[in-house]
């Protein structure tokens, strides 16, 4: 299965959402931004931006290009870093959430639901999520492969270092599995020059071969590195977890790992993911939630749901 490689000219790209090239997107043209990287969470800031121009909740529906979507899916979480960047039941609480999501499979309450309606050429996405467990790294990180202008990160990773982690701590790659790498509070990372976290982007997913096997991962910073930039306010589970801000940019990227997983299936013609059209638009919420999965509450993003041609918290 081969990669997919997006060159976009500088002038073509607006700062923090998912865009398509002058031309329109195509299986060979996908959705996303180059050096491979598919879907982003833009910044709170870049969101309300981009939203003042049309954004990604207004256009046209999803558009089907033809590509692989997961009918069914499985999570890996990895947890990069010393743990003394992590709060204390920061991960607990964030497989909590996977194993939620595994254990509601085929719920029509949640948002996870509405990504029934979308298929490929081997059929509809069934909502069927198996939460595979957690791999944790302690090392030390390897030296920044990139920089970026944040002043609340110490270290900047680059795409290529947490290609190399995923492959480094997936043994057996399964291609129906997404791999959430997770590092730890003051870590930043850039795709390429000037696209970093916290001031562009929240999270993003792509795909890397392991061992030739083409799976996708998913760069998960630590969101309260700089809670204005990815951080809605709401903690459910408690604020002093720091885990509920992350679960929200998580659910972005699961989703569009699920419809989209290689950046050539549902995208609408601005190249625009269903999670992108939705981002940091929660709908109503019931206090601090607005999701009870499996018993436990949660604050997620909409889903785009063309059934309604807006955005939904269920089917």
């Amino acid at each position: 299965m081969f990669r997919l490689v997006l060159v976009l000219a500088a002038a073509s790209v607006v700062l923090g959402v998912g865009v398509a090239a002058a031309d329109p997107p195509s299986p060979d043209n996908a959705a996303g931004r180059g050096n491979d990287i598919l879907g982003i969470v833009p910044t709170q800031a870049a969101a309300h931006s981009d939203a003042g121009k049309g954004g990604g909740g207004g256009g046209q529906n999803l558009v089907y290009h033809g590509g692989k979507v997961l009918r069914t899916n499985k999570t890996v979480a990895i947890y990069w870093g010393p743990a003394s960047g992590f709060a204390t039941n920061y991960a607990s609480t964030i497989n909590q959430y996977f194993g939620d999501v595994a254990a509601a499979s085929g719920s029509t309450s949640n948002v996870y639901s509405v990504l029934n309606q979308y298929y490929d050429g081997t059929g509809s996405i069934a909502y069927t999520s198996t939460f595979s467990g957690a791999l944790t790294d302690t090392s030390a990180y390897p030296a920044s492969g990139c920089t970026d202008s944040v002043a609340a990160t110490s270290i900047c990773l680059s795409d290529a270092q947490f290609r190399a982690e995923v492959q480094k701590m997936v043994g057996s790659p399964d291609p129906n599995t997404t791999y959430f790498v997770f590092t730890g509070s003051g870590v930043g990372s850039c795709y390429a020059s000037g696209s970093c976290a916290f001031s562009q982007y929240c999270a993003y997913h792509s795909n890397v071969s392991v061992g030739g096997t083409t799976v996708q991962y998913a760069n998960q910073p630590y969101t309260d590195t700089v809670p204005a930039a990815c951080d809605a306010g709401y903690y459910p589970n408690g604020q002093s977890t720091e885990a509920d801000p992350t679960i929200n940019v998580v659910s972005h990227e699961h989703r569009e790992s699920i419809n989209d997983p290689l950046g050539n299936a549902w995208y609408d013609r601005r190249g625009y993911e269903g999670s992108d059209k939705c981002a940091w638009n929660f709908g109503t919420l019931t206090g601090d939630y607005n999701q009870t999965i499996n018993g436990h509450h949660y604050a997620l993003q909409q889903e785009w749901s063309n059934a309604s041609s807006g955005c939904a918290l269920h089917s």
